[in-house]
């Protein structure tokens, strides 16, 4: 440095002086999707910090024993949205989840050559809430409360939106599995008791039939406490079901049930639409944002119907392929929005970017 010249000024210094010429405040705290939506939807206010009383140290803070959800605002036409977390796993064992086995080689190479992880897949619970005019949606619930600190976040995300869980009008169960319908219940009651449970007909069929088949499934956990619990939640919630149809829609015509039968024999995808725009929650075709977009013939144990969760996956990828239709994931990485677009022989998934409004 030449003596003489002004020191000069640091990164920090630097940037905090150009951003304040703009108007804006220089090096704000970290963003999360919880804490900032666009102007058209309600914006949760951050808790306040007081100022320290005298000049001691401050009380240890508590360690945190419940991850905060995360919630991400959008909108689909004039309906307002919300993706909300809840919460995470990683089933450990490597990809044996996936099948066939004699494509687990190439589906290592797949992982590998997007920089993914090989110890295991990563679990994605994201549950999409819809509000338009009196209506408020839940699409699935999640696990529900559970001793599991790292799951069960979707009634606190809820709280945070500003909607009590008597606000509910409308609830879409997509299928059975317990990371679906165990937030519909609490302490042996409906979780939402204004909520009309809406599910597709075969689904209840399906668990209350005398004995569901899963002969075609390679699922290795215990099928037998599966379906007493199933049907355990099914009759708690007995007085709130409304059973559905391929093609019904629900009050407000602003979303169709469509069937998408493999994963369970119920299964359903949701569209929903307004004015000129539309997303398509897929909930469970996909459960992997690599693997079953890479080959859509790969699939995961917890197919009820593997032949048939197969087909039902290429059906639905091709027509959203080909439309560019916006979509929505119930096990694709949060928040779950993107598009499904060609990649060679298959496809890949291209989230959207996250918006705050512009």
């Amino acid at each position: 440095m030449l003596r003489g010249m002004p020191t000069p000024p640091t990164r920090r210094a630097f940037c905090g002086t150009a951003l304040a010429s703009l108007g804006l405040a220089a090096w704000p705290h970290r963003v999360t999707a919880a804490s900032s939506v666009p102007a058209s939807a309600p914006t949760p206010s951050p808790a306040a910090t007081p100022a320290p009383t005298s000049a001691a140290a401050p009380a240890a803070i508590k360690p945190k024993t419940h991850q905060k959800p995360f919630v991400y605002p959008f909108n689909i036409g004039a309906i307002e949205a919300w993706s909300i977390s809840d919460g995470h796993m990683l089933f450990n064992d490597r990809i044996d989840k996936m099948r066939p086995p004699e494509a687990r080689g190439a589906m290592a190479e797949e992982l590998v050559a997007h920089g993914e992880r090989l110890d295991g897949i990563p679990l994605y619970v994201n549950v999409l809430v819809l509000r338009y005019g009196r209506e408020v949606v839940l699409c699935d619930a999640g696990f529900g409360v559970r001793p599991n600190p790292n799951i069960g976040w979707v009634a606190d995300g809820l709280a945070e939106i500003g909607i009590r869980r008597e606000d509910v009008t409308q609830a879409i169960l997509s299928h059975g599995h317990s990371d679906h319908i165990g937030g519909f219940i609490n302490a042996g009651k409906p979780m939402f008791p204004n909520a009309a449970l809406r599910v597709m007909k075969a689904e209840v069929d399906f668990w209350r039939s005398p004995t569901p088949d899963f002969s075609k499934s390679f699922r290795r956990d215990n099928i037998p406490n599966m379906i007493r619990d199933v049907r355990a939640a099914l009759d708690i919630l007995q007085s709130n079901l409304v059973l559905q149809r391929d093609g019904d829609d629900i009050q407000g015509g602003f979303a169709t049930f469509q069937a998408a039968p493999g994963h369970t024999d119920g299964h359903c995808t949701l569209l929903i639409r307004h004015g000129q725009e539309s997303l398509v929650h897929i909930m469970d075709v996909a459960h992997h944002h690599v693997l079953m977009f890479s080959d859509p013939s790969w699939f995961i144990e917890f197919d009820h119907v593997p032949e048939q969760a197969v087909a039902t996956r290429k059906r639905i990828f091709a027509e959203l392929a080909g439309k560019r239709t916006r979509t929505y994931g119930f096990h694709l990485p949060w928040p779950g929005i993107g598009r499904v677009l060609p990649r060679g022989s298959g496809y890949r998934w291209e989230a959207e970017r996250w918006s705050w409004g512009s």
